[in-house]
């Protein structure tokens, strides 16, 4: 949309206020005459909202109404927001503590903040306003939506994702969510949140360095690609990284990184260029390590294919609600390949692939925590088994409204263990090694014995040797 077309729409702002909604207008109109268009269009977006703002200022000056500061600023924040960014919404965007705007349909405004959802008390004045908002949106990645095109994933040049879904698919009006680009934990901030503990730090750190390959478990929110972003900056420097993703958010330190991101379909439906094909273009290019911020689909198989045939230590996230179900996710994902692969032989490439399963889940008080850190023990065409070596043991939610509770530490498995050595990383004492397999808190199916189990917390080779 050109700069004239924002300027000159007529949608009207936050409903309700007649009048505030005419003066809008009306200021919209005097500034496009005040403006010089072509001189607008070359500046960068932050030096236009300030021209603009200090014309618009000018204007109101000069010509009225009488405002309070307050009433003042709050017109040319509206008037500005409506001619170059996105309305009622544009405030939301730069509040930090919100992580997701969630708009469903007109009338209702929701954000998240600090993992818990409120109302606004906002709303859109039309559906057509809402409707030129989201349009607005998506023409600035060059996409559309329509009645042809109901549904539209799309990340913002900022980086925040977006999703659009309109009638006749949506029954309750256009909806619209948009989540934040997530800032870059580091662990340590993450131990300050209370996700994580030193003890966990320190093995996911050795595990990372020894290049076992992770996968990051979760449901939707519970902080996957945060907790992804965090480990990949566990991985030494110098190392060929490629990362993949539907919507480029990692945010990679190393000085040899490669961003790669899917590309959805043009208007004509073609160019498509899905997760897959980037997974199978990045065996070519000489990675030492790849990871994929979610595999959804028949990219699976790629991607444990890659895992098992040299590309150790590779980083990929899931959606599961625990680490069993993140191995049946993976086979039956697996299974989506057009290549048919029996049940058994992927089974088989998980076993040989997947080392270690990290589960985050979000709790009731908005908490996000890493609640599992468990190994994958089981070989071939095995039975899934599962070491868990870690899990929070949460208790019932406190006076304050909190979710608190410990975490609970078990051996690590001999083999791990040996791998950790032979690479020159300690051995947590939390933890340490368990001596024989009735040590292991070992889950077979859905059965798992307690944790708590006695340990060698010594963290040398030679007490267990």
């Amino acid at each position: 949309m050109s700069l004239r077309a924002r300027i000159t729409s007529p949608e009207p702002v936050n409903g309700g206020k007649g009048e505030e909604n005419h003066l809008v207008g009306v200021y919209r109109v005097k500034l496009l005459e005040e403006i010089d268009l072509a001189e607008m269009s070359a500046l960068a977006a932050a030096e236009r909202r300030a021209r603009l703002e200090r014309v618009l200022g000018h204007i109101i000056s000069r010509e009225g109404p009488v405002l309070s500061s307050t009433e003042r600023s709050q017109l040319i924040r509206r008037v500005v927001d409506e001619a170059l960014g996105l309305g009622i919404l544009e405030p939301l965007l730069e509040d930090a503590s919100i992580s997701e705007i969630m708009v469903n349909g007109p009338e209702q405004v929701f954000v998240e903040r600090r993992g818990r959802l409120e109302q606004l008390p906002m709303r859109f004045s039309s559906t057509e306003q809402l409707m030129q908002t989201i349009e607005r949106i998506v023409s600035t990645v060059n996409r559309r939506v329509d009645e042809s095109n109901p549904m539209v994933d799309a990340r913002l040049p900022s980086g925040e994702r977006v999703n659009v879904i309109i009638p006749p698919l949506s029954l309750s009006g256009p909806i619209l969510t948009i989540r934040r680009f997530p800032r870059a934990f580091t662990l340590q901030e993450m131990v300050a949140l209370g996700s994580l503990d030193e003890h966990m730090v320190m093995l996911l750190a050795g595990l990372v360095r020894a290049k076992f390959n992770v996968i990051v478990s979760g449901a939707t929110g519970t902080g996957k690609t945060t907790l992804l972003n965090a480990l990949s900056g566990l991985i030494p420097d110098g190392e060929r990284i490629v990362t993949i993703e539907d919507s480029a958010e990692l945010q990679l330190q190393q000085s040899h990184v490669i961003t790669l991101e899917a590309r959805p379909p043009n208007v004509e439906g073609k160019g498509r260029v899905t997760i897959r094909d980037l997974v199978r273009n990045s065996l070519r290019m000489r990675p030492d390590r790849i990871i994929v911020g979610e595999v959804r689909g028949g990219e699976t198989l790629d991607m444990l294919q890659a895992m098992s045939t040299g590309h150790d230590g590779s980083l990929a996230t899931v959606h599961a609600n625990s680490a069993e179900d993140a191995l049946m996710r993976l086979q039956t994902l697996g299974s989506m390949s057009e290549v048919e692969v029996p049940f058994v032989a992927i089974k088989d490439q998980i076993n040989s692939a997947v080392d270690v399963i990290v589960q985050l889940t979000r709790h009731a008080d908005g908490s996000r925590k890493i609640t599992e850190i468990a190994i994958v023990d089981s070989h071939g065409r095995e039975e899934y088994r599962i070491v868990t070596v870690c899990r929070f043991a949460s208790r019932p939610m406190a006076a304050d409204g909190r979710i608190h509770g410990t975490f609970e530490y078990s051996p690590l498995p001999r083999r791990v263990a040996e791998r950790l050595y032979m690479n020159s990383e300690a051995i947590p004492p939390a933890f340490g090694v368990a001596r024989s397999d009735e040590q292991l808190a070992l889950r077979h199916g859905t059965t798992a014995p307690p944790l708590g189990l006695p340990i060698d917390t010594e963290p040398t080779w030679n007490s267990w040797k």
